[in-house]
């Protein structure tokens, strides 16, 4: 890279400041946080002595925002140990630690004469050759700069992080016309490689490209809402999921952002906007206008479309503003009969078709807003954007859609939509105009396992730019290179003589298809390949075993079967363990039970930052039996001191089963064990089975062998159960966990200890895989077991703590 950062500074503590900060700490980069000086004391600081000269006074905004962090859930921070990386100061004493910045980032007030105040100051106290930014959801990067140096105009560009910094992959850069190539492509590098950031290049345009169309879309359903005569909740029903969009829907998220927030992001357009056809469209609502006047400004104000209060006997309720008296009221559930066949559709490009052939409100409504959405993106391309792909990215990436715009447009069907738009009489732009001249099938195509982008300016299709380090699982399938498949896995062929072993069952859960493809997949490596790699590009890594198999095998008593079901899960998880070449586990989000075994049992694992794993069987009433309590012990067991720590790695692999602990991250992870020290983290999820293969291809250059199954693991016996068996005993006399809870508890113990041996004694990895399949079967038959199974499969959620 021609710049490295390593070093950053955050001009303002807000939330959005603190929390870039805790992200920036998260990928390892020092930072110092500024914000402005107090006036006047609090009552604590007044009780203290302190002064307003005190630095502790002086440096509070920033240093509380940043002790709100590590409160704030979920985490800005991946560990609380990395709030280390921080360094707070103020902007009358700290300029000078500004100058040690190879990044500076400007985050204060949404307010163009205040972030020119900030960046003139920035400005005097910068070393010549570091990169400005400024984090805007939509002012002029370019006047922000205006009367600046050269050389301060050639490193200064917008870097639009969403909120949350963490957890939202998008980031928009937004170039000027002065910008340096080389410091763009820097930060293109920089916030993709080491924040795992999805980068969209964005035109210096009000909103630039998430918030025009994602604000536009919100504007559209209140007004949709009030001219088709829907409900919130309804209109929240169909804004949401069902949609392929987050769970917050409309007016939800309305709430998060503030509708004072959303009202200003819309004049940003209107007022620096005179040519956009639709203009209109962003003159703020009747409703929302209404809203605002009351101070129902969302979360921030207590109330919005939706309120907080308190219901009989004190416990929370959600109500629900009515827009025509503005009283609130209980929420009523939304109910569409018409949805109904098509909810259970999993692919939401076939149950989007699906929700606009039924008839009824539901339908007008999402047809409605829907082909509103996508004209005006289709509009949109040549201002904010070069193309589809980027407006597409900035959706899923920024707002949580399952699908961009584009997308959408493609799976609905290219020109029957467009033929259904101009039937109401929407405008479409020339660029789609020629598409249907010309035949072209949709915006995007496959060829050769190559994606190709239609691109407007040269009126064809062209190859998506490369993007060295990603690798798309379905691009290579779609080229050839898939080598075997069944229902729930695949072997595909990742080039350089190693094969990935590729989930796709429903959540991934494991069942009978997921085992005999591990199973080839072994055979494979030893024939053919080199290395393994153990991955996918779904959802979650895994949520587990599957619940629904286990339990009807359960109902039906037949535990042989069982028995064999456990087996060949322990054949699966040791074959990898062992097998004679390389194996990588690439796990990321969820990655539950069975998925936490499989992990566990990778020669070497490649995670992904954003790692939440975790063994939970004890919630469904049973035991880890795919070797996981085995391999956790043996992880603690690297840890402990010697044969008289035994008592410390009995009661830690205890607490993390019994409690069900999951991981926030895969730094915390490396606490609870599952990874070990060695064990690479990437940022970037896009990037993941990429540094996975190159991963296994160190291990196959250092000779790496995976060795034997032990054979003399120390385990404590009866004396072990007898320490825990007095701890459980004690918590069901408090009440604090049921019978059942104890029962489980006891089980686990039991497998911990080696069972009822005589003292400290060692015994192999086969026996303590006994132990865990002996107690799994055991557990299924007790109703309360059978009892919370099916109560897991009800909610249709994984199994987490």
């Amino acid at each position: 890279m021609p710049y490295v950062i390593e070093k950053a500074a955050v001009l303002g503590s807000g939330v959005m400041g603190s929390t870039i900060a805790a992200h920036l700490a998260n990928a390892g980069i020092r930072s110092v946080v500024l914000d402005i000086v107090p006036r006047e004391l609090t009552e604590a600081e007044q009780a203290k002595g302190l002064t307003l000269e005190h630095p502790a006074v002086r440096n509070r905004f920033a240093r509380e925002a940043l002790d709100r962090c590590l409160k704030t859930r979920p985490a800005p921070f991946f560990h609380p140990s990395l709030r280390s990386l921080i360094e707070v100061g103020n902007f009358e004493d700290d300029w000078d630690k500004v100058a040690d910045a190879d990044w500076i980032i400007e985050v204060v007030k949404e307010d163009l004469p205040i972030k020119k105040k900030i960046l003139a100051q920035t400005a005097q106290h910068r070393r010549p050759g570091s990169i400005v930014t400024s984090n805007t959801s939509g002012l002029s990067i370019a006047a922000m700069s205006e009367g600046l140096d050269e050389e301060f105009r050639r490193h200064f560009l917008g870097t639009h992080f969403f909120n949350p910094p963490r957890y939202l992959k998008l980031m928009e850069i937004i170039p000027t016309s002065d910008t340096d190539a080389e410091v763009l492509e820097t930060m293109v590098r920089f916030v993709d490689e080491r924040l795992g950031k999805g980068v969209v290049i964005a035109r210096d345009t009000p909103n630039f490209v998430g918030n025009r169309i994602g604000v536009f879309g919100m504007l559209e359903a209140i007004r949709a809402m009030d001219e088709i005569g829907l409900t919130v909740e309804e209109v929240d029903a169909l804004t949401g999921p069902l949609v392929g969009h987050p769970k917050s829907a409309t007016f939800r998220t309305s709430d998060l952002v503030g509708l004072d927030t959303i009202a200003a992001v819309a004049g940003n357009v209107y007022e620096g906007c005179p040519d956009d056809e639709s203009r209109a469209a962003f003159e703020v609502p009747a409703p929302l206008q209404k809203l605002i006047a009351k101070g129902f400004l969302g979360d921030k104000s207590g109330s919005g479309f939706y309120r907080k209060t308190k219901g009989p006997g004190g416990k929370s309720v959600i109500q629900t503003l009515d827009l025509e008296s503005l009283e609130y009221r209980d929420r009523q559930k939304a109910r569409f009969a018409e949805l109904e066949p098509v909810r259970n559709i999993d692919d939401l490009s076939e149950r989007f078709p699906a929700i606009l052939k039924t008839r009824g409100k539901a339908s007008a409504f999402t047809w409605q807003t829907t082909s509103r959405v996508l004209v005006y993106a289709a509009q949109r391309v040549g201002e904010i954007a070069d193309g589809p792909k980027p407006i597409d990215d900035a959706m899923k990436w920024g707002f949580g859609w399952e699908l961009g715009p584009f997308e959408i447009w493609d799976a609905l069907g290219f020109a029957e939509t467009a033929a259904r738009m101009k039937q109401d009489g929407l405008a479409l732009p020339a660029w789609v105009e020629t598409m249907l001249e010309r035949d072209a099938p949709g915006f995007y195509r496959v060829e050769e396992g190559r994606l190709e982008v239609w691109d407007p300016s040269a009126g064809e299709f062209r190859p998506a730019p490369p993007e060295p380090g990603k690798t798309d699982l379905t691009l290579l399938e779609r080229a050839g290179r898939e080598v075997k498949s069944n229902p729930g896995a695949s072997l595909v062929d990742l080039g350089d003589g190693i094969l990935c072993l590729e989930f796709h069952s429903k959540m991934n859960a494991i069942g009978g298809d997921n085992l005999s493809m591990v199973a080839q997949a072994v055979d494979e490596l030893e024939k053919n390949y080199d290395g393994l790699v153990v991955g996918n590009q779904g959802p979650h890594f895994s949520a587990g075993a599957n619940l629904m198999l286990i339990l009807l095998e359960a109902q039906e008593q037949n535990w042989e079967e069982l028995d064999l079901m456990v087996r060949a899960f322990q054949r699966a998880t040791m074959s990898l363990k062992f097998a004679r070449k390389p194996v990588v586990c690439a796990p990321f989000c969820m990655t539950l039970g069975g998925g936490a075994e499989f992990t566990l049992h990778g020669q070497r694992v490649r995670a992904s930052a954003e790692l939440y794993i975790g063994l939970v069987e004890v919630g469904a009433g049973v035991v880890p039996a795919g070797g996981g309590c085995k391999e956790l012990y043996l992880r603690n067991l690297e840890h402990s001191t010697g044969e008289g720590d035994l008592h410390t790695v009995l009661r830690q692999t205890f607490e993390t089963i019994g409690m069900a602990k999951v991981s926030t991250s895969a730094v915390e992870a490396r606490d609870l064990h599952f990874l070990r020290d060695a064990d690479g983290i990437t940022m970037n999820p896009d990037r993941l089975i990429e540094d996975a293969k190159q991963t296994a291809l160190a291990m196959v250059r250092s000779g790496h062998r995976a060795g034997e199954p032990l054979r003399e693991i120390p385990v404590l016996g009866r004396a072990g159960k007898a320490s825990i068996e007095v701890a459980l005993l004690n918590m069901a006399e408090g009440r604090f966990i049921s019978e059942h809870d104890r029962k489980i508890g006891r089980k686990l113990a039991h497998i911990l200890c080696g069972g009822d041996l005589t003292g400290t004694q060692t015994v192999s990895e086969q026996y303590l895989l006994d132990l865990e399949r002996e107690a799994f079967v055991s557990l299924l038959g007790e109703p309360k077991t059978l009892e919370r199974i099916q109560a897991l499969l009800k909610t249709g959620k994984p199994l987490r703590n």
